[in-house]
């Protein structure tokens, strides 16, 4: 019954304008103002700040032009092996002679370049079209590294010109002598299959490895050239690892993307 009375008062004077007003307290306009800084200095940023980003994706060291696969024009039988793996040669040098019906024929080279890899021996049975050697094309022992990104194709397109890349190689221990550096020379247009990645490396085992995950984009990156290095390149340490960097060394990437204002993931 006494709640009931005192309903009953309420309802007959809701406003109650005759009770005076309670102001907040010093701790709560501190709080307030605070939270009122902190949402002014958060839209200031989101629209004059700026964000930085990074892909990480594989990649591997190599001359610029790749390299190809070499094949016998013929069938036959290997007669001889007139070339080295490491040997450097320049086009049209002989490679192998292989005994044919006919006679013997000489499968030469297309380009200039590096034997990497002989697949064919002393008295092995070929057939036409069969892969007897993979050549690295690069004419001057003085030829410059590159390093070859295969990026996810959802991130190329935010691939800035010369972007920034650190390459952590896996033959130089980062812990020791830090991440080699580079810069983004250009962004392929379109996605590379599997066919096509074995076909510029030379390798098939790298084309199915790269694309694992879906066709990725190549991005070929330019590495700083430092000539008080030993290896010719600059690193995020002083002096980078007391050796020369070898051409189909694999390495992981981190390239910088385009900076974008944070009020820009709002806008549609």
């Amino acid at each position: 019954m006494q709640f009931r009375q005192q309903a009953l008062a309420k309802l007959q004077s809701p406003e109650e304008l005759d009770l005076p007003v309670r102001l907040a307290r010093p701790q709560g306009w501190l709080v307030l103002s605070v939270a009122l800084v902190a949402m002014a200095a958060a839209s200031v940023w989101a629209v004059t700040g700026s964000v930085a980003s990074t892909v990480d994706a594989p990649a591997i060291l190599t001359y610029a032009q790749g390299s190809y696969v070499l094949q016998s024009p013929v069938d036959g039988q290997v007669a001889a092996v007139l070339a080295k793996e490491g040997e450097r040669l320049p086009a049209n040098s002989p490679v192998l002679k292989v005994r044919t019906g006919r006679g013997e024929e000489v499968v030469r080279t297309i380009a200039a370049g590096r034997i990497t890899a002989l697949a064919a021996t002393l008295g092995q049975i070929v057939s036409t079209g069969a892969d007897v050697a993979v050549v690295e094309k690069v004419a001057r022992v003085s030829d410059p590294l590159y390093a070859t990104v295969y990026v996810p194709a959802e991130n190329a397109a935010a691939i800035p010109d010369r972007a920034a890349v650190d390459l952590t190689v896996s033959s130089v221990p980062a812990q020791r002598y830090g991440v080699l550096r580079g810069r983004v020379k250009s962004v392929d247009r379109t996605a590379q299959s599997a066919q096509r990645i074995a076909a510029h490396l030379g390798d098939a085992q790298l084309g199915e490895q790269f694309t694992r995950k879906g066709r990725p984009v190549a991005v070929l990156v330019g590495l700083d050239a430092a000539s008080a290095t030993r290896s010719g390149y600059r690193w995020s340490s002083a002096d980078g690892p007391p050796y020369r960097l070898d051409s189909m060394t694999p390495a992981s990437a981190s390239i910088r993307l385009t900076e974008q204002r944070p009020v820009d993931w709002l806008l549609p």
